[in-house]
């Protein structure tokens, strides 16, 4: 099934340390929306919070649960994601993963029931751009 891409948003982007886990380093990473769409909808603003951990052979694994949310003019949607990332060689991040919204907005209504595949890439500035795509 061909992926239909249906919105970007951009973050700033702020990383946290945190204990490690087994030995392996932990982060979280706060973000704070630049601007964006979604279905055509503009984001109003938008906020999340995903934590990640760097596994044995190098990839990060990581999760944002329920602790995303997007505002728009009609309303709201939450969400949820979890995905895998490395590091690149610029000093930035490149992830990709899955994310999962409620909404009872009607402009976003369409998100509601369906795993929506992600790219979230950082530069070393630590903007991000996130890549919302549907299958079709």
């Amino acid at each position: 099934m061909p992926l239909n891409k249906i919105g970007t948003i951009k973050y700033a982007t702020t990383p946290k340390a945190l204990p490690s886990v087994d030995g392996y380093p932990r982060i979280e990473v706060s973000a704070l929306s630049l601007g964006g769409n979604i279905l055509g909808t503009e984001v109003l603003q938008s906020m999340t919070t995903f934590q990640g951990v760097l596994k044995p052979d190098g990839h990060w694994q990581g999760e944002c649960p329920d602790s995303g949310i997007v505002f728009v003019a009609d309303g709201w949607a939450t969400f949820s994601a979890t995905g895998v990332g490395v590091n690149t060689e610029d000093g930035g991040s490149a992830w990709k993963g899955s994310s999962y919204f409620q909404t009872s907005a009607p402009s976003l209504s369409e998100l509601n029931g369906k795993c929506i595949v992600f790219y979230w890439n950082v530069d070393p500035e630590g903007t991000a751009t996130w890549e919302l795509h549907d299958f079709s």
